[in-house]
């Protein structure tokens, strides 16, 4: 590889990444949207985030065949294989997370304009989006940085959600027996269970992060870790 293909080759690897990882940047937006359409049950805003999750979608289209582009007709090695192979993960977590934010927006309409809430599962709801979009954060940091025990610090911030959405469980059990609060608890709680993924997305570009800096991939988390 001459020097001038080679330094196009890294240029616009470096582009792919910081595509990839802006498309965070489009998530905390539609999350943001989110916690306020839930918080205020603007059903408007709620189609809105929805709507735009064309653009997240977008991106990560956009990226993704870059990226593949990139893997046929270099073929990479090394360090800048594993770093392609990571930012494919990446951007597909990205996606989702977009996708858990349409997936409340779709339930807040179903409740309607003024649902018989209950204030303590809402605020809980919302600190677990507020924990989510942490670690969102820190997720795209760490990686840009390549910083590993940031990466790592993201399981300890999701045990953080797994707590406040296992409290939810427990007071949708305990709202009552009107039809009209318990179908509102049960939608709740799929809007909490879909803050829940979001941030095991962000664990996941975690282990990312480890995967780059050691070669090695590893799960923070296994299959016997208490949910």
């Amino acid at each position: 590889m001459t020097d001038k293909i080679r330094i196009q080759y890294q240029e616009e690897l470096s582009h792919l990444e910081s595509q990839a990882l802006g498309a965070f940047d489009l998530v905390v937006r539609a999350l943001d949207r989110t916690l306020e359409a839930i918080e205020h049950q603007d059903i408007q805003l709620a189609e809105l985030v929805a709507a735009d999750d064309d653009r997240i979608d977008g991106r990560y289209l956009e990226t993704h065949q870059g990226l593949i582009t990139l893997l046929a007709t270099q073929s990479p090695v090394a360090t800048d294989l594993r770093l392609i192979s990571a930012l494919l993960h990446v951007i597909k977590n990205a996606e989702r997370m977009g996708d858990q934010c349409v997936n409340i927006c779709k339930l807040i309409p179903i409740v309607g304009h003024e649902p018989p809430a209950e204030e303590s599962m809402v605020r809980r709801i919302l600190e677990m989006g507020t924990q989510a979009r942490s670690q969102i954060i820190q997720a795209k940091t760490a990686f840009a940085d390549r910083d590993e025990a940031a990466a790592q610090d993201l399981v300890r911030q999701d045990d953080l959600i797994d707590q406040l959405n296992r409290e939810c469980f427990s007071l949708a059990i305990e709202i009552g027996d009107e039809h009209d609060r318990r179908e509102w608890a049960m939608t709740m709680l799929l809007a909490a269970r879909a803050i829940e993924r979001i941030g095991d997305n962000a664990v996941d570009v975690g282990e990312q992060v480890a995967f780059v800096v050691t070669g090695l991939f590893r799960e923070f988390e296994d299959a016997s870790h208490p949910i």
